[in-house]
Parts: C-alpha cells; structure tokens; sequence
C-alpha cells in the first residue's frame, strides 16, 4: 500500500508538464498548498448548489503510511448539474466527475494548483456536441481558482 500510494503521488507530480499540453491548466499560487485548497474550498461553498465532497491531503495520506511526499492536496467538489448531460452519451465521463482542483508543491518549494478543462474532457472521452456544457464546466472550475490566488 505505501509503495502504490506513493507511486500515485509521483504520477500526480510528475505529470503536469505533460498534463499541461493535454488540456490541464496549472497555475501558481502564492500560498501554501493548504492554504490553496482553504481559498479554493472557500470559493466553492460560497457559491450556491456547489458541494465540497472531499479534500485528500496526500502528504499525510503518505505519512500514515510511514512515506513521505511534498505537500500536495486535491479538493473534489460539484453540484451535478452537466452529470445529465453527459453520462447517458457518455458514462465513461463518470470517471472524471465529480470535479478537482489540485495543489502541490513542486521540487524548487513553488505551489501550483490545477484543473481539467471541459475541452480535455472532451477530447479524453470523445464528447461531441457538447460545447456549452464543457464550456460550463471549464468556467466553473476557473472562477474557484481566481480567488483561491488573489
């Protein structure tokens, strides 16, 4: 278990560059990872029908486990409103709802947060005819991000 959870963690650290080009956007944040999340968190709860699901802190998820990553955490949240549009065409999408933000602290201490673009969904799963809703996802999850690092 602590090798395939710290495994997960590198994947998920290493994959950005090339996340990057396939449609995730990354940013950088003046705060901590914690403090990322807290402001993203934030940002969610204050808008109606949104729900945070979950935060998974994967350094102390490493931790319990007797391993050690950087600080890096993923906040999973949503309100279900695009799952209609897209699971009867597409259930295959399930997998990537519902929605995530993810901050980490990379190899030189910077923190960066990011998300799927609604464009990278439907690339990753074939989704035609889709596009307001994809846009809808894509604009929600951008408008957490603004002040989560202002």
């Amino acid at each position: 278990m602590k090798k395939l959870l710290t495994s997960l963690c590198a994947a998920v650290l290493l994959s950005n560059a090339a996340a990057q080009e396939q449609g995730v956007v990354s940013l950088q944040s003046k705060y901590s990872v914690a403090e990322t999340i807290d402001r993203v968190e934030a940002a969610v709860r204050a808008v109606s029908g949104f729900q945070v699901f979950a935060r998974i802190d994967f350094q102390a998820v490493a931790a319990a486990q007797g391993g050690k990553v950087r600080p890096t955490q993923i906040l999973i949240f949503g309100r279900g409103t695009v799952l209609q549009a897209l699971l009867p065409q597409y259930p295959v999408t399930a997998l990537d709802f519902p929605l995530k933000i993810l901050s980490w602290e990379d190899e030189s201490g910077r923190v960066m947060l990011a998300y799927n673009t609604g464009e990278y969904l439907a690339q990753r799963h074939g989704i035609k005819d889709k596009d307001d809703v994809l846009k809808r996802i894509t604009d929600a999850t951008s408008s957490f991000t603004k002040p989560a690092l202002e």
